[in-house]
């Protein structure tokens, strides 16, 4: 399977919204239907990306989710405006979560942790797509990313 990894590419991928984390936080995600699927996140803007030297990330069980600059800096990919790929039981409830957790609350979504040092992390966009089996398209597209750019997303840590 090859994908563009890019918002229009995507959008022919079946994916849609591509709202900012900031309006999907004042609706509480209500536009994500809370069915299975993925969602990705994607940083579109031009300017050069800058890092924060701490998370603005929730510490779950006590734990800071910070990482330190040097290997935020050599995880960034400038290529791809694809920053995390994720997976839902229920989106509209992981994606909440996955905002949440960015502003700071304690909530289990240590996983794309590295987004809340981005500057502007505001305007990342969450786009979605409806899928019975969230895990296996998460992973098709996990590996078709690799395929095109010889690693995980910049804020996948692991598969």
């Amino acid at each position: 399977m090859t994908v563009d990894f890019s918002l229009a590419g995507l959008e022919k991928e079946g994916f849609g919204g591509f709202l900012s984390g900031a309006s999907l936080t004042a609706t509480r995600c209500w536009e994500i239907p809370d069915g299975p699927g993925v969602y990705v996140v994607l940083r579109e803007s031009p300017a050069e990306v800058r890092f924060l030297p701490v998370s603005t990330g929730g510490h779950f069980k006590g734990k800071d989710p910070s990482v330190p600059v040097v290997e935020l800096s050599a995880r960034w990919l400038q290529r791809t405006p694809v920053v995390y790929i994720g997976k839902a039981d229920r989106l509209r409830r992981r994606v909440a979560q996955l905002l949440d957790f960015g502003a700071g609350s304690a909530v289990g979504h240590w996983g794309g942790r590295c987004l809340w040092q981005l500057e502007g992390s505001g305007q990342l966009l969450v786009g979605w797509q409806e899928n019975p089996e969230p895990r296996l398209r998460e992973q098709a597209l996990l590996a078709a990313f690799e395929r095109a750019y010889e690693r995980l997303p910049f804020a996948n840590l692991q598969r």
